[in-house]
This record gives structure tokens, C-alpha cells and sequence, in this order.
């Protein structure tokens, strides 16, 4: 019973053909596309004024320099907020429960954001490393130390979407299964755990759009000490 609770992280496979792809390209099939129509459809417009508002809270730090990222953000903001919110669905895969797959969309983007800090501005980026005014016995320590902070930022980023996603379906899994289990015993009980379950899955959701939200944002700032 416990090793079946996390089945729903295996990757998908059908007659031995892994399934990944198709689950990585679900949510750009089921967005929207504009028209040539001189008026576009609510979902259009919805979906304009959502991308425009969320472009202008991330970019306003940023230099023009780093506005050059505006597309590629925004469009890593859209794939992992639909694959998070799909994967919510009953009888669904979500990638971003997978370490490996999440490490692969963090440690090329902070590798880039590093690429670019070195190539512009190197005594800046190499700043980083050692805080102004440090006393001189304190400067071999603080160079480690920072150092090691500065490479496990990609863990923290893939460790940190896997987590938050990986305990809410679990969570979502465990009352769902209390529910029907105390539903033929203790029927008022059952209802109650309904209702959590309920406001989880709410909470859930809002969980899947902040964690797509702080994963761009956070790339945005390693991105803003660098360009």
C-alpha cells in the first residue's frame, strides 16, 4: 500500500515506449493561439494581459540587457505552469515531480546566467565571491563558502519545485484514500476529509502557478547579478 502511493511518480510507458515527450508537449498543444482576427477571444485576451503582467513585474529590476530574456522566461514560466496545473488532473503524469527533469531546465539557465556574468562583466560576477570590507583571516572561508553557494543554486531550484510538488500529490493521495476507505464506516467523518480534500486541491493549484512563478523569478535575479 505505501510503494503504490508513489507509483504516480514513475515515468509513464506504453508497450515499453516511454511517454515523457508527450507529457512535456501536452501544454503547449492546449494553448491558445491568435487569430487573424482584428478582435481575439477572451482566452486570448486573458492570456495577453496574464503574460504582460507577469513580464512587467520581472523585467522592471533588469537592465535592457538582460530584457533579451523577456521570450525564453516567459515561455519557461507558461511550459512549467502547465505542466504543474495538468498534473493535477486525475490519471495524470507530471515531469516536474521528476529531480532529473527539473535539474535539466535549472542547470542550463543558471549556467547561462554564469556564461554571460563571466563574459560581460568578470570582476563584477567575481565580486560576488567576497563581500567588500571582509577581514583579511575571513577571505579564504568566505571564498568557499560563496563559491559553494553560488553551484548549489541549481539544486535548490530543481530540489525545491520537486519537493513542494512531489508532497502536495502525496498529500492529495493519502486523503483521497482516507475518504474512501471511512466513507462505508464513519460517513460524517468522510465528508469532513471530502472537505479537505477539497480546499487542498485549491491550495494546490495556487501552489502548481507560485512555484512555476518563483522559478522564473529566481532565475531572474541570478540573471540581474550577472547582466
Amino acid at each position: 500500500m505505501t510503494l503504490s502511493f508513489f507509483d504516480q511518480f514513475m515515468s509513464p510507458t506504453y508497450l515499453g515506449i516511454p511517454l515523457m515527450m508527450m507529457s512535456l508537449s501536452l501544454p503547449w498543444c492546449l494553448l491558445p493561439s491568435r487569430s487573424t482576427r482584428w478582435m481575439g477571444s477572451r482566452i486570448i485576451v486573458m492570456q495577453a494581459w496574464f503574460i504582460v503582467g507577469f513580464m512587467y513585474q520581472l523585467f522592471i529590476p533588469l537592465n535592457r540587457e538582460g530584457h533579451k530574456w523577456a521570450l525564453i522566461l516567459t515561455s519557461l514560466m507558461m511550459f512549467l505552469l502547465g505542466l504543474n496545473v495538468l498534473g493535477l488532473l486525475p490519471y495524470t503524469f507530471t515531469p516536474t515531480t521528476q529531480l532529473s527533469h527539473n535539474l535539466g531546465i535549472a542547470v542550463p539557465f543558471w549556467l547561462a546566467t554564469v556564461i554571460i556574468g563571466m563574459r560581460n562583466r568578470p570582476t563584477i560576477a567575481l565580486g560576488h565571491l567576497l563581500p567588500e570590507g571582509t577581514p583579511w583571516a575571513l577571505i579564504p572561508v568566505l571564498i568557499i563558502i560563496e563559491t559553494i553557494s553560488l553551484f548549489i543554486r541549481p539544486l535548490a531550484l530543481g530540489v525545491r519545485l520537486t519537493a513542494n510538488l512531489t508532497a502536495g500529490h502525496l498529500l492529495i493521495q493519502l486523503i483521497s484514500t482516507a475518504v474512501l476507505v471511512l466513507t462505508p464506516m464513519m460517513t460524517t467523518v468522510a465528508i469532513l476529509t471530502a472537505t479537505v480534500l477539497f480546499l487542498l486541491t485549491i491550495l494546490e493549484i495556487a501552489v502548481a502557478m507560485i512555484q512555476a512563478y518563483v522559478f522564473v523569478l529566481l532565475l531572474s535575479l541570478y540573471l540581474q547579478e550577472n547582466v
